[in-house]
């Protein structure tokens, strides 16, 4: 039975970030994820995850100037430095809230810059960011995002994040399968997710093209939930979609597909 957890960035938008939470709790959900944590209260998030008896699943290491079109920073050579700070904060933020994954978004390709470059200092970031975050218990995350979301977005494939991996050589540092991403980009996800079982710390969900809830697109999601228990997957599965109306009324899918909203 998937694990779910709500992603606060996505999901209960029409009430103020810290209210979300208790909507999450109000609503059985146990577990909770969201993008960006830095601009907020973080105490306030800290007691409202205790208050409500939640766990912190999962936010993003810091990504540069999201206002701005930055969509993370670890292939640029000329911000190592920023990022390795903000690897820094989030590893003391994920201790606060006792949160045991962050995700990389590694961020888009500058095209002033040769490819094999921006690579190669993508690789030296994750292994910076991986070491810092393995002495802290915490699991590191990259995630391949499609290039029609977020056009440039430098690693935008499940074979290309697994290279990754392999050339970071990171014990701690895992695939985050976005099935929405992935389909967008590549399809074939049971047998993909069969193939890099060993690899995938993190899954998050939402129905293409619309990226709205399951049942709203074109993903069968009753055989492919069902599939990722059958490998044995007993992480989370992060409700990353948007809506398709009040987010309270969105939920009915689990129940009418068989699951639960928390184990």
């Amino acid at each position: 039975m998937p694990n779910f957890a709500a992603n606060l960035t996505m999901l209960f938008t029409e009430y103020p970030f810290l209210e979300r939470f208790e909507r999450a709790a109000r609503a059985g959900f146990r577990a909770v994820e969201y993008m960006f944590p830095y601009q907020e209260d973080v105490d306030a998030i800290d007691r409202a995850l205790r208050e409500h008896k939640l766990t912190q699943v999962l936010f993003n290491l810091p990504a540069g100037d999201w206002a701005a079109g930055d969509r993370g920073i670890a292939v640029d050579p000329g911000r190592r430095d920023e990022f390795r700070l903000g690897v820094r904060e989030a590893v003391e933020l994920a201790r606060k809230f006792e949160c045991r994954r962050l995700n990389c978004l590694v961020g888009k390709r500058r095209d002033d810059i040769p490819p094999e470059e921006q690579w190669a200092c993508l690789v030296d970031n994750v292994r910076f960011a991986a070491a810092a975050l393995d002495r802290a218990a915490i699991t590191l995350l990259v995630e391949p995002v499609n290039t029609y979301d977020i056009p440039g977005f430098f690693l935008s494939s499940s074979t290309r994040a697994v290279q990754l991996l392999e050339d970071a050589a990171a014990p701690n540092a895992r695939l985050q399968y976005d099935v929405y991403h992935m389909q967008r980009m590549e399809g074939n996800l049971v047998d993909t997710m069969r193939r890099l079982r060993d690899r995938i710390g993190h899954v998050q969900i939402a129905d293409p093209p619309a990226r709205h809830e399951p049942g709203t697109g074109e993903i069968n999601f009753p055989f492919v939930l069902r599939e990722l228990d059958a490998l044995g997957y007993e992480g989370y599965v992060g409700l990353e979609y948007r809506p398709s109306g009040r987010t309270e009324e969105s939920f009915g899918w689990i129940e009418a597909m068989g699951f639960r909203r928390r184990r």
